[in-house]
């Protein structure tokens, strides 16, 4: 029977996940409580980015939409 794990210990060995990855924000190791950032302030810089209009999704134009 495998030992039982903490939550919140991360991902177990084998599982399949591999390393984690760096926080998109600063490149630190991520955290599990913070996945994917690093800590809390990553978290509300990448908020803020998406608010603020500094990432966007591209899309179709809604001109093509109106020539019905």
């Amino acid at each position: 029977m495998p030992p039982e794990r903490k939550p919140g210990a991360g991902p177990a060995k084998g599982s399949g996940q591999g390393p984690a990855k760096p926080c998109p924000i600063c490149g630190k190791p991520a955290t599990a409580a913070s996945q994917p950032f690093c800590s809390e302030r990553c978290r509300d810089v990448d908020l803020n980015r998406w608010l603020s209009g500094s990432y966007v999704v591209p899309g179709r134009d809604n001109a093509d939409e109106d020539a019905d």
